[in-house]
């Protein structure tokens, strides 16, 4: 096991292809076995957490030496003590009841935005997770049970306690993901009664306890119950995934209906500066929409939604804004390929770290996770020709807690959070959360 420690022969470890660093062996296809703590390049694995038990988790936030995770399956945030990030420790948990899904938050000024909405997974019985990424929400759901479906504000100035200081209903399906990093507006991709699925509400926190629906925004086709037609196919679904925003633009990301940018000048008002759509023929799913001001350029993640590629190879795009009323695709960030990838369960991109203000940040560095290859490290200095300069791959999970039939037993890294000093927080869906340290 000696040639594990030679960093020229960790892609060699981890791929199929004949090298001279499998161990010494001849026979490339027998591979060394991936260790407890993942393996990679450029990155150093400080420590593991199950979460107080709960290893389902997606979004994490850091605010005065805590993280507070969010989970998938359990209906619940867990908050840990990171003072020591070698010895992560669990200090509190908060709950939004039985069937209600808080698997997304934002945290600034001491103040954190949860999303409440329908667990769905715990409601309904999919034969695969292809089930819910290519049906409208408002069809996903036909044993609907009772949840909360809405905005919770918490104070967590005491960092190990989450109070709740208002709820701000939002009656139908409930909400997905959260943009805020402090101010006056959040922009938020909820369901409402009446639309196939999410879409863009800008909420106004001028008295945080009394936060206020200032505008709505959606796809044509969206408004059912005004009698609008599906402007796609079946099988492709049109939601806002979630909407980052730099100045007053927002950028959106409507899964199967492509990306948007918007002139937010006006909250109230929302108005579409532009809009692509490169689904057809890549297989859609656009997740994360990562704007960079600075050069103009935005960084969009298509989420990968299916098991051992079976609709093909998802794909990160960088998108040159230049012109904004017309955004042009100009490369791809780069596949991993050290191994197959695709015969282990879902692969392909999740998200980005997104640049919070507090986090690190960088217009040329990229930060993503991709399923079950784990973290990947991209320069993207030259925007026409990315290239990888890091990954972490962590081992399989030992058990699953997604409920869903037919998901491999494999790796899902969901989310990520970069710290200024290069800490590198990513969650899984079924297996907890790594401590890394970035070596780049």
């Amino acid at each position: 096991m000696a040639t594990i420690a030679r960093r020229d022969c960790v892609k060699g470890l981890l791929g199929l292809a004949a090298s001279s660093c499998l161990l010494g062996r001849a026979d490339a296809a027998q591979e060394s076995p991936v260790p407890a703590q993942g393996i990679g390049r450029r990155f150093r694995h400080l420590s593991y957490s199950d979460i107080g038990g709960r290893p389902d988790s997606v979004q994490v936030m850091v605010n005065r030496g805590h993280l507070y995770v969010g989970h998938m399956f359990s209906n619940g945030v867990t908050i840990l003590d990171a003072s020591d990030p070698r010895r992560l420790k669990p200090a509190g948990f908060f709950t939004g009841g039985g069937f209600t899904r808080t698997h997304h938050l934002q945290v600034a000024e001491d103040l954190l935005l949860l999303a409440n909405g329908a667990n769905i997974v715990a409601m309904q019985s999919y034969d695969n997770i292809r089930g819910y990424f290519e049906n409208a929400l408002a069809d996903s759901i036909t044993n609907r049970k009772q949840f909360r479906s809405g905005l919770s504000i918490h104070d967590i100035s005491r960092p190990a306690e989450m109070k709740e200081i208002a709820f701000l209903e939002m009656p139908g399906l409930g909400i997905n993901r959260v943009w805020w990093t402090g101010g006056r507006y959040a922009a938020i991709a909820a369901h409402f009664d009446g639309f196939t699925d999410h879409i863009l509400c800008m909420v106004d926190l001028n008295n945080i306890t009394k936060p206020e629906i200032v505008s709505r925004w959606w796809m044509p086709g969206m408004n059912r119950a005004a009698g609008e037609a599906p402007a796609l196919a079946p099988g492709r679904r049109v939601a806002l995934h979630h909407m980052i925003t730099a100045g007053d633009r927002g950028y959106g990301a409507w899964r199967d209906g492509g990306f948007t940018v918007h002139d937010l000048s006006d909250p109230a008002r929302p108005r579409l500066i532009s809009h692509i759509n490169w689904c057809p023929p890549f297989p859609g799913g656009t997740h994360t929409p990562l704007p960079l001001p600075g050069r103009n350029l935005a960084v969009v993640a298509d989420e990968a939604n299916a098991e051992r590629c079976a609709k093909g190879t998802f794909h990160t795009f960088i998108v040159d804004l230049r012109v904004p009323e017309n955004p042009v695709p100009i490369s791809t960030l780069p596949t991993p390929g050290e191994r197959n990838f695709c015969s282990l369960g879902t692969f392909g991109p999740h998200n980005l770290h997104e640049n919070r203000p507090g986090s690190f940040r960088s217009e040329e560095t990229i930060f993503a996770t991709y399923n079950n290859a784990g973290v990947r490290v991209f320069d993207i200095k030259d925007a026409f020709a990315p290239k990888e300069i890091a990954y972490w791959v962590p081992p399989a999970p030992r058990r699953l807690i997604d409920p869903r039939p037919n998901v491999a037993l494999a790796a899902k890294s969901a989310d990520i959070f970069v710290t200024t000093g290069g800490l590198v927080y990513v969650t899984d869906w079924n297996a907890g959360l790594n401590v890394l340290q970035y070596e780049g």
